[in-house]
């Protein structure tokens, strides 16, 4: 092992050990590790130079501007509200058809703004239709978080893994060519948690005594775009604003989606023509930025970017190639699935995205195989953090408003893991050949 390969693992199980400790900021953490990183010369200052300058950052920056204009306008609130007074005039079905419209606006807005606005009125409703509330907050955040996998900039590890694979030599993503994926997996998991879920919740949650979770802490250092305490529910509807927020929302969604320039940079173009129209003014834009996500994702494409020149990557393929050449190519990705699919509950999404993707373009290569499969696999099974209530940002909001055990979410999510492993699967290969 050579002097920078063993700086680098030692500077990769750190910030592991770090993460799952928990007792200090994940941006903190990331950048603690670049910091060492660039310090001992494993990587060069023009590298953490690109890392921060990387497109996915300049994108979710923009984006961070685009829907704060959105939040502040009250149009956000207002489609919830909406969405939510259709499902109280249609009882248990309007309430499924709430969450359905949920994770359909995730694919292109922040999941947990979403289900921070809508996971009381959901409550509520259940409430006064007397239904257990149980039975709907857990499957919205669940259909929240399938929604945003199925478009590149539905969550921010999409758009990191997509920035690491560019720098890696691979071809751009599309902004919906990810989306048949997506949206079958999506389909797969609202049939099992319209159909089966409730049974479940039911049968592990009876006996749960009642917990105070007054002291409890969210942490949404890993939102994908804005957090709970920057969205604030309830703003006066301002139709100029909101229309224009809209519209602008929607040009940049087009742009990007015909080609006619990046998601960087029609994001960028995007949130500047918000500004100069005063939708939101300059200071706004900057209140509604989230440093912290931005630095977290910088950091950890520096750590990326050492795993890969260090050789660690290669050496990690390598040892995959080993153990998987006599299984073949697609045993090989169904195996890579559901190893990044399991680590994802205990490490952050940012966390698995940097360790996996630089082995799935070295494991494809060396298999002989197309790398796109493995990079859709990182894509989807990075954010399907589904068998525990803290392996994603929404879930935490709903098992602290639901009081759910920690159990309901292991004995609905697990099952949720391994239908939506197999539905990804089968999409893969459908859509993104060997």
């Amino acid at each position: 092992m050579t002097p920078d390969q063993l700086v680098t693992l030692l500077v990769l199980a750190a910030v592991v050990a770090a993460l799952i400790w928990d007792k200090v900021r994940s941006d903190v953490v990331a950048l603690a590790g670049a910091a060492v990183l660039l310090f001992s010369g494993v990587v060069r200052p023009s590298e953490v130079q690109g890392a921060f300058a990387s497109p996915a950052l300049i994108a979710l920056a923009s984006l961070f501007v685009i829907v704060y204009a959105m939040e502040l306008s009250g149009l956000l609130d207002r489609m919830i509200v909406a969405a939510v007074d259709l499902g109280r005039k249609l009882g248990a079905l309007g309430l499924w058809l709430t969450i359905s419209l949920c994770g359909t606006a995730s694919a292109f807005l922040n999941n947990t703004p979403i289900v921070v606005l809508a996971a009381p009125v959901i409550k509520e409703s259940a409430e006064k239709l007397n239904l257990d509330p149980k039975r709907f907050l857990m499957p919205l955040s669940y259909m929240c978080i399938l929604g945003g996998c199925c478009t590149l900039i539905g969550t921010s590890t999409n758009l990191l893994v997509a920035d690491m694979a560019r720098v890696s030599g691979q071809a751009t993503f599309g902004l919906f060519e990810i989306t048949p994926v997506g949206l079958c997996i999506a389909a797969a998991g609202g049939l099992y948690l319209l159909l089966l879920s409730g049974r479940l919740i039911r049968a592990t949650s009876t006996s749960e005594p009642p917990r105070d979770d007054a002291d409890q802490l969210i942490d949404m250092s890993g939102a994908q775009v804005g957090a709970p305490e920057v969205f604030r529910p309830h703003v006066d509807l301002d139709r100029r604003r909101a229309a224009l927020s809209m519209l602008v929302f929607l040009g940049v969604i087009a742009a990007a989606g015909v080609g006619i320039a990046p998601i960087a940079a029609a994001a960028f173009a995007g949130a500047v023509l918000l500004i100069l129209l005063r939708v939101i003014s300059a200071d706004e834009a900057y209140q509604g930025l989230r440093p912290e996500i931005l630095l977290l994702i910088a950091g950890m494409v520096v750590l990326g970017i050492a795993l890969e020149e260090s050789g660690l990557a290669s050496a990690a393929s390598d040892a995959l190639v080993w153990a998987s050449k006599p299984l073949g190519p697609v045993l090989a990705l169904a195996l890579f699935y559901g190893a990044t699919l399991f680590l994802t509950e205990v490490l952050s999404n940012a966390t698995v995205a940097v360790l996996f993707t630089p082995v799935a373009v070295a494991l494809a290569e060396s298999l002989g195989v197309s790398p796109r499969p493995f990079l859709v696999a990182v894509m989807m099974a990075a954010s399907a953090a589904f068998a525990t209530p803290f392996g994603y940002q929404t879930n935490v909001i709903v098992y602290q408003l639901g009081k759910y055990s920690y159990m309901d979410f292991v004995r609905v999510g697990l099952p949720l893991n391994l239908i939506t492993w197999a539905a990804g699967m089968a999409a893969i290969l459908t859509f993104f050949p060997l």
